[in-house]
């Protein structure tokens, strides 16, 4: 039962993306390491916003890649070949079109789904899909051309309020996730939704 040694946020750099959908994975790491008392700063030899701490009892680092999300295995690759951390011992924070606002996934492994960030990770990890994933839902606009205008817009004030929800819910259950008890997490989110 391998534990959680390095989580990662994705989101874009800069004030006009911070409170847009595509950041909801940093929105996770900036609570996280708030919810601990684990500071984050800039090293740019890992191209990110890095910190270390306890989380139950378990040693773990954090990064918000300070790349644009395409270019986030740049972040990820870089420190996990620094600190000899295996992809299955990372999970990565992201937006998630495919699920409503409100709900959450712990998922291990599988593709990109289009998700540049993913699919730049999976690169950087000499195309291992071995590690973790929290998939925070954001829903659809229904249509994919209006993908890259909703995912970098603000969501409305219901749905972030949902996403918050949802991220609250990940804090509760991550010293379980960075413990290794991964199938417990993954059922107890299954039934997770928030009220929008």
């Amino acid at each position: 039962m391998a534990g959680i040694k390095l989580i990662v946020g994705l989101g874009n750099p800069g004030p006009q993306y911070s409170q847009t959908r595509h950041n909801a994975g940093a929105w996770y790491v900036n609570a996280l390491a708030n919810d601990y008392s684990i500071p984050l700063q800039l090293e740019t030899k890992f191209f990110g916003h890095v910190g270390r701490g306890a989380i139950g009892g378990n040693d773990c680092r954090l990064i918000i890649p300070n790349t644009y999300m395409n270019e986030s295995g740049k972040a990820v690759g870089a420190i996990a070949t620094f600190y000899k951390i295996l992809p299955d011992e990372i999970l990565v924070a992201h937006d998630e079109l495919d699920i409503d606002p409100g709900t959450i996934k712990l998922k291990k492994s599988g593709g990109h789904g289009g998700h540049n960030g993913l699919r730049d990770i999976i690169s950087s990890l000499a195309n291992s899909r071995d590690f973790y994933r929290l998939r925070i839902g954001i829903g659809h606009p229904g249509n994919k051309n209006q993908v890259t205008n909703y995912v970098l817009g603000k969501a409305a004030p219901n749905e972030q309020r949902a996403i918050e929800e949802s991220i609250d819910e990940a804090l509760r259950q991550s010293p379980d996730i960075v413990s290794g008890q991964h199938d417990k997490v993954m059922q107890s989110m299954h039934g997770f939704k928030a009220n929008l």
